[in-house]
């Protein structure tokens, strides 16, 4: 999930202490790059055998938002990187989209559904998929102003098969 401290992750979730593991960041991106968030993957997912990884972005993302206006933001130039790739990535649908909030709304679903997908190349994630361990990837958003917590359904399956040839680590293949 994101850094933000409007999101507490159990409370959004109606869980209580110690029921849910978080990572969390600027964002909540989900680089590969990223020592930090790979390693909290792998220790969940194999160490603590969780059966759920939630994506979880929410509106009013000052990250999201940065993005959307190119500018020299210092040390965070390389991290909004991530999310002007999803922006370049969604160009034409995002570009279609005239009212600058609902552009905005629209970049952070997408941009939970792309760290959806750099969850599921992690090759512990397909192994536990394999082994039937891991149950799913979900992405959802938080919205701040009504407390309401969207499932964006997204399609982590189908994702996968569609890529499948050029970043699958092993033999999953989703059904």
């Amino acid at each position: 999930g994101c850094a933000d401290s409007r999101v507490p992750a159990n409370e959004i979730m109606g869980l209580g202490p110690g029921d849910v593991f978080v990572h969390r960041n600027v964002a909540n991106i989900v680089d590969n790059n990223d020592m930090n968030v790979q390693a909290v993957i792998q220790y969940a997912v194999e160490y603590l055998e969780v059966k759920y990884i939630v994506v979880c972005g929410h509106y009013g993302c000052g990250g999201i938002k940065a993005a959307m206006k190119p500018r020299d933001m210092g040390l965070l130039n390389g991290w909004l990187f991530n999310i002007t790739d999803v922006y370049r990535m969604h160009y034409d649908e995002l570009s279609l989209i005239k009212d600058e909030e609902k552009r905005y709304r629209r970049l952070v679903e997408l941009n939970v559904e792309e760290q959806c997908l750099n969850v599921a190349k992690a090759a512990c994630v397909q192994k536990s998929f394999l082994a039937k361990k891991l149950v799913g990837v979900f992405g959802w958003v938080y919205d701040l102003h009504d407390g309401k917590l969207i499932d964006l359904n997204v399609d982590v399956a189908s994702m996968v098969k569609r890529n499948s040839d050029i970043f699958t680590m092993s033999d999953y293949i989703p059904e």
